[in-house]
């Protein structure tokens, strides 16, 4: 994948399988260290001990659709190619969370790609479900919180095409503020 945002989307789908309600995204920032994090979390089922050591392997998956699993096995091989690695800690019943990181100056870290567009749909798309992108930079802290989003518009759906494109464009003016790292 050539971009950030479409190995969260691979992963956040993830999470929608394992009947996660709340999925959590941070990515971190940090020019001093030449780091750049990113931090998947949900609760949904979890994963098995006796699994969770072959879930980067591309060729295991737990779906019954198709024999390989390329997302995770990818993002791994994207942040080891930059020095960096990917770990992953599970609890059945309780979640999981993925963790990678990037070499933050390397010149094959992947850009991030749309992100507000992978948010926001992923809001729209799934309503039901709860979502908190968080993105720390070193000017600044930005957090989108569909709990927050759908308090504020109470009965308006969050799926309203307007509302989709202005939640969009408010993200976007929001990374832009606090000056992430595209």
């Amino acid at each position: 994948m050539k971009e950030l945002a479409l190995h969260i989307l691979d992963i956040v789908h993830n999470s929608l399988r394992a009947k996660a309600n709340l999925i959590e995204i941070s990515i971190f920032e940090n020019p001093t260290e030449n780091t750049y994090d990113i931090r998947i979390s949900d609760n949904g089922k979890g994963i098995a001990t006796d699994v969770i050591d072959h879930v980067t392997d591309p060729f295991f998956t737990s779906r019954k659709t198709r024999k390989v699993g390329l997302g995770l096995s990818l993002l791994k091989q994207n942040a080891e190619r930059t020095g960096g690695f990917l770990t992953i800690r599970s609890e059945l019943g309780k979640g999981t969370i993925v963790i990678c990181r990037f070499t933050l100056d390397n010149f094959d870290r992947p850009a991030m790609g749309d992100i507000a567009g992978v948010v926001v749909d992923f809001a729209a798309s799934f309503p039901e479900k709860d979502f908190v992108y968080n993105h720390t930079t070193t000017k600044a802290n930005y957090t989108f919180d569909t709990r927050e989003v759908k308090e504020t518009l109470g009965e308006m759906p969050i799926n309203t095409p307007s509302i989709r494109s202005y939640l969009k464009e408010m993200i976007n003016e929001n990374l832009d503020e606090i000056e992430i790292i595209r």
